[in-house]
């Protein structure tokens, strides 16, 4: 499938582009950003996949949190996909903040209005690696996936998911039970029914409690004064305690003061960097 380039911008050595292409899983045109280091003109690069929150689209990351100088630093192809499909006409798709446009919670919609275009999860772990590994120059073999808030829930759901997909996981502040929190359940009802057993597949705290796979350590970055933690909206005790026993290694880190915004995500992006170049290096 081709890609229209939208723009680039030299950043680091390597380049900030912007593509758009037609999707089979959203039935629409999609754009997605994507870092490529210079090493890539030379070798086969490995990908970050980035899934941005509520509201975002592939701007916001590319934009606000500076992660190009280690991207470059590392050599890693980094990959930020809108959050949901754009301009479908379905009614109500811009009417709230949390659902619909910017709110597709990475989930394949099954209910009758969304399921023609809301497709998310098909689109991040099948159409767009396919996408990427077909038009630019990485190793489709060493990848890893991280993201914020909506979408390190999605990070979370798709490698729990897809045992050996992803060599490393990390999250800033995911909702890590949408079935227990608001905005999980506005969507997941909106999106998949009412029929609450099926909510289970895109629920990160009930995924790893059967999960049988392999797994590398799974980096969690939590602000103390947050918001949305406070409002019970992501829920991380819940994922850490659902851990217990079952061999996943998990840090969770509460960083103190710290809110949900991308000075948080800023702040902590170093580490992140480091900790999956070290597993997509190896």
């Amino acid at each position: 499938m081709a890609l229209t380039q939208i723009s680039s911008q030299k950043s680091f050595g390597g380049y900030q582009n912007v593509y758009s292409h037609e999707s089979k899983s959203t039935q629409g045109k999609m754009t997605f950003a994507a870092f490529l280091p210079a090493t890539i003109e030379k070798e086969k690069a490995p990908v970050l996949y980035w899934l941005s929150g509520l509201t975002c689209t592939h701007e916001n990351f590319m934009q606000k949190s500076g992660f190009q100088r280690y991207a470059a630093q590392h050599g890693i192809v980094v990959v930020l996909p809108d959050t949901s499909p754009r301009g479908c006409c379905i009614e109500g798709e811009n009417d709230s903040w949390d659902f619909g446009s910017g709110a597709g919670f990475y989930v394949n919609a099954t209910e009758e209005k969304w399921k023609k275009h809301y497709n998310m999860y098909s689109y991040i772990t099948q159409e767009l690696p396919s996408l990427i590994d077909t038009n630019l120059n990485v190793d489709s073999g060493r990848q890893s996936i991280t993201g914020h808030s909506m979408g390190g829930h999605g990070a979370l759901t798709c490698t729990l998911n897809n045992p050996g997909m992803y060599q490393s996981v990390s999250a800033f502040a995911p909702i890590c039970n949408p079935i227990d929190c608001p905005w999980g359940r506005k969507a997941f009802t909106g999106y998949l029914g009412t029929d609450t057993a099926t909510w289970k597949q895109y629920d990160a705290t009930e995924l790893v409690k059967s999960y049988n796979g392999p797994l590398s350590q799974i980096l969690i970055d939590q602000g103390s004064a947050d918001k949305f933690l406070l409002e019970k909206q992501l829920l991380p005790e819940k994922f850490i305690e659902a851990c217990r026993g079952t061999g996943i290694a998990v840090v969770l880190r509460m960083q103190d003061g710290y809110d949900h915004s991308y000075y948080f995500v800023s702040t902590f992006l170093e580490d992140h960097f480091n900790h999956h170049a070290q597993f997509l290096k190896n």
